[in-house]
């Protein structure tokens, strides 16, 4: 019997296509030459038809998974504004967010392989549970079973349970986590790490060793199979080559989940 140990894998996921019109966010051709899996903006906290069809043609040109990153109807707070929509409501949005990426990304050869909420939405799943099993249901009529990317131990995540959809785990080197190990609010000071030296470190350890330390400098644990980098903040396809090349350095295996 092999007493070999397997090496750890991990997917990097970033956040793509976040632009409108003129106005673009992310350097999504330098990012997809480094991440396995692209969460790619769907119209409803950004992105346009233009945007969604070129970055959609790039990921399935260069192997790289496309996801559909859905949000609330939010594009002048970039998604990141709390808002209440009835759950019905909610669920339409969904599968109408998930099913105008589908078609760019089947144009491209590829399609929708998995669902990742944005921002305000991603937060409430978290903890409210009509608001996620709202996400679910608007997925399910979609796309049927999607693998769902999430927060572990989230009310989005025990919805797609019940839902039967596979679940992905996801943790972020550059956010500062609670002692919960939930995110900590952007509102709040030391919420975003921008020392590139302290993303890698907490990218290694959670890749390696599934541990990160809080804000308040407890470990916290961390079972996630992705690894978020961040595409709207200054220098991050160079963050994200960084990142990629220690891990690999470091023995961890980089590839998609889906």
């Amino acid at each position: 019997m092999s007493d070999a140990v397997s090496p750890p894998v991990i997917d990097l996921n970033a956040d793509l296509g976040e632009g409108f019109g003129r106005w673009q966010l992310t350097d999504d051709d330098a990012l997809l030459s480094v991440v396995t899996s692209a969460n790619v903006a769907c119209g409803f906290h950004a992105g346009d038809p233009a945007t969604m069809r070129r970055v959609c043609e790039l990921a399935a040109a260069r192997g790289v998974v496309i996801g559909a990153q859905v949000s609330y109807r939010d594009l002048a707070g970039f998604g990141r504004r709390a808002m209440d929509v009835p759950p019905d409501e909610l669920a339409d949005e969904i599968t109408y967010q998930i099913g105008a990426l589908d078609i760019f990304a089947r144009a491209a050869g590829a399609r929708v392989a998995y669902v990742k909420p944005h921002g305000a939405l991603y937060n409430r799943c978290v903890h409210d549970t009509a608001q996620a099993a709202a996400v679910i249901a608007g997925i399910r009529t979609a796309g049927g079973a999607l693998p769902v990317l999430g927060l572990p131990g989230s009310a989005l995540h025990a919805a797609a349970r019940e839902a039967e959809l596979p679940v992905v785990g996801e943790a972020f080197a550059d956010r500062a986590y609670t002692d919960e190990g939930t995110l900590v609010s952007r509102r709040e000071a030391g919420a975003v790490i921008h020392d590139g030296d302290e993303v890698v470190k907490r990218a290694l350890g959670m890749a390696r060793d599934h541990t990160v330390t809080s804000l308040d400098g407890r470990p916290v644990t961390v079972t996630a199979r992705s690894l978020c980098l961040h595409g709207d903040t200054p220098g991050a396809a160079v963050l994200a080559r960084r990142v990629r090349s220690e891990l690999t350095a470091a023995g961890v295996q980089v590839r998609s989940f889906a």
